[in-house]
């Protein structure tokens, strides 16, 4: 494997696209194509399709085949696509990457086994196997938020050192202890990615390479200029940049994942502002929040 090709295309600005839907449930493609172009034009330097902000979950295997084709066809191999590809049964996630074409794919990002909360020896022996069948590098993606089981540090040193495949993790976990061990004792080339928004510059600041990021949805430009600039380590204009933010970020996450960014979409006029069950739209206050913070994150430019 070539690692610094690897570690060239998953450096930077990566976003985790959501997948539009109209109002009868179907996947929007005509706004899917809308948002590819906002992001290209600023300056998104790799995207994640089917990940958690993407409602994977709620999409039939031929609807995520479909958005997978419509992303590589509409970027045209601009940017490097990694797809998420992971869950708590082995033999299916494996199965799946069987039958799944990764031609135009550059990685996958595969989310710890969640629900039956794997041990550390189970997370392991989940990962070495998944990244002895894929033919493609792997992510590993630490939200114990969602997943109930958190990566310990230790774990992901391991599978870093054990498996050639494995090349990198989206570190979401807010627990920046743990993301410095991992720092402090990965080999050379293996990336450490933000998988927090307002955790960006702090990571970095500590050897990351760069985040996936929700907001970065409506705000690409604005959040390659954050990540460009601590990584290059002009942290007073990361941070100014970054600052303005801190309020939005919150209200994003406030009623749940890809609410908040489905709303600011909304609000753009680049989609409709609809998920799928279980997850519904945020409430009016949020909603009201978001938009009053629109309003002033424009006046205070």
């Amino acid at each position: 494997m070539n690692y610094t090709t690897m570690k060239d295309k998953l450096t930077g600005l990566g976003v985790a696209i959501v997948t539009p839907f109209r109002k009868d449930g179907s996947v929007d493609f005509p706004a899917l194509g809308r948002l590819l172009d906002h992001l290209l034009a600023g300056g998104v330097q790799y995207l994640v399709v089917l990940g958690t902000t993407g409602e994977a979950v709620t999409l039939s295997t031929d609807e995520k085949r479909a958005v997978v084709d419509f992303v590589a066809e509409h970027t045209a191999h601009r940017v490097p696509i990694v797809v998420g590809m992971g869950g708590n049964n082995t033999h299916h996630v494996i199965d799946q990457m069987r039958h799944f074409d990764f031609e135009d794919i550059d990685a996958i990002l595969s989310v710890a086994p969640y629900y039956n909360k794997p041990t550390p020896r189970g997370l392991f022996e989940h990962y070495r196997t998944i990244a002895a069948t894929s033919p493609v590098p792997v992510v590993l993606y630490n939200v114990p938020g969602r997943t109930g089981v958190n990566i310990p540090a230790d774990t992901t040193l391991e599978l870093a050192r054990a498996c050639e495949n494995i090349v990198a993790i989206k570190e979401a976990s807010g627990n920046l202890g743990q993301i410095m061990r991992i720092a402090a004792g990965k080999p050379k080339d293996f990336l450490i990615i933000s998988g927090d928004d307002a955790l960006i510059i702090p990571i970095i600041a500590i050897g990351g390479a760069g985040v996936i990021s929700v907001a970065a949805n409506a705000w690409p430009a604005e959040f390659r200029r954050i990540t460009d600039a601590a990584l290059t380590g002009d942290y007073a204009a990361a941070n100014r940049e970054h600052f303005r933010f801190l309020r939005m970020i919150e209200l994003l996450f406030a009623d749940g994942n890809p609410g908040g960014i489905k709303a600011v979409l909304s609000e753009m006029g680049l989609m409709e502002d609809q998920l799928r069950l279980p997850l519904v739209a945020v409430n009016k206050n949020i909603l009201g929040s978001i938009r009053k913070e629109m309003k002033t994150m424009i006046d205070d430019r």
